[in-house]
């Protein structure tokens, strides 16, 4: 028995234009992972846990969990408007996870498209069920290197080494805290000579912090710091105020921002029905402009 099919040119067409439609999208992707990089925080994996770099991550939704090789992606800004500022971002997630959409890549894009180069860390989780990482060393390990990493690839970036700050929400914020108010200097024999650099960040921006890391007396030459927080925070509002106040004994620079409302885990302020948490982010915009840090 022979079977006839009716040649359809409408249907033909239909699906011409959709392989171009799928075609388009996939390069867009591919585009967009490659000007976005990771660069793995170690080449050959984190100290003592090198057997561990090629398990695979876990996403879903809006996090990342089960970070064995930790690393940075790169968010580079627009095609002549670097200003020689960079950023590394630490998303929260109580350790437990990261926040990443929300917290990392939403904050690196609004960062870059003010002229700064952003890398969003992907930092161990101490909390994670089953981690076999310390809260007190391992993410402070990873962002001491995190910052060594960005000021040695500050040439091929075109960063100021001089000017590399720390943005974190929630956990990401004490991530920050554990490498802000203590030397950051490297050994200068290290065999690696990325260590051999200083992982100190030049400012930090903390955004509901944790009180974890949060010194009883800051120190004389504590980096600069932006605020933010709600005052009905459970978690960290407390933080951000008392933080404030050893700023200010210690004559050291700072902004602060208290919000009536806003609780905990606003992100960037997009999904607020709020119009002070939805516009927070122009403030730290203002505040690295205010300071010289987008000229």
């Amino acid at each position: 028995m022979t079977t006839y099919f009716k040649f359809q040119p409408a249907r033909l067409a239909s699906i011409v234009v959709l392989l171009i439609i799928t075609s388009c999208l996939f390069q867009q992707v591919v585009a967009q992972t490659s000007a976005r990089p990771f660069i793995p925080l170690w080449e050959n994996g984190a100290p003592g846990f090198e057997s561990k770099r090629n398990e695979p991550e876990s996403a879903k939704d809006y996090w990342v969990k089960n970070i064995h090789n930790p690393s940075l992606q790169v968010f580079t800004p627009p095609a002549g408007k670097a200003n020689g500022t960079a950023v590394v971002v630490c998303p929260g997630g109580g350790f437990r996870l990261l926040v990443y959409n929300a917290e990392g890549i939403q904050p690196a894009e609004y960062l870059a498209k003010l002229g700064i180069t952003v890398f969003v860390l992907k930092y161990r989780l101490p909390r994670e069920e089953g981690s076999p990482y310390s809260l007190d060393k391992h993410p402070r390990e990873d962002a001491l290197r995190a910052i060594r990493q960005v000021r040695s690839r500050a040439q091929e970036y075109g960063i100021d080494p001089a000017r590399v700050g720390m943005l974190g929400f929630s956990a990401g914020g004490e991530v920050v805290a554990s490498v802000a108010y203590v030397s950051g200097k490297g050994e200068p024999n290290a065999k690696d000579p990325i260590d051999r650099l200083d992982g100190r960040p030049d400012f930090q921006m903390l955004v509901y912090p944790g009180p974890l890391g949060i010194p009883e007396t800051v120190p004389a030459d504590a980096p600069p710091a932006f605020l933010l927080a709600a005052n009905d925070d459970p978690c960290c509002g407390v933080t951000t105020a008392s933080l404030l106040i050893k700023y200010r004994e210690a004559k050291r620079p700072v902004e602060a921002h208290l919000y009536t409302k806003g609780d905990h885990g606003f992100n960037m302020g997009d999904r607020s029905p709020l119009q002070s948490i939805k516009s927070w982010p122009q403030r730290m915009a203002d505040w690295l402009g205010d300071n010289g840090y987008l000229k």
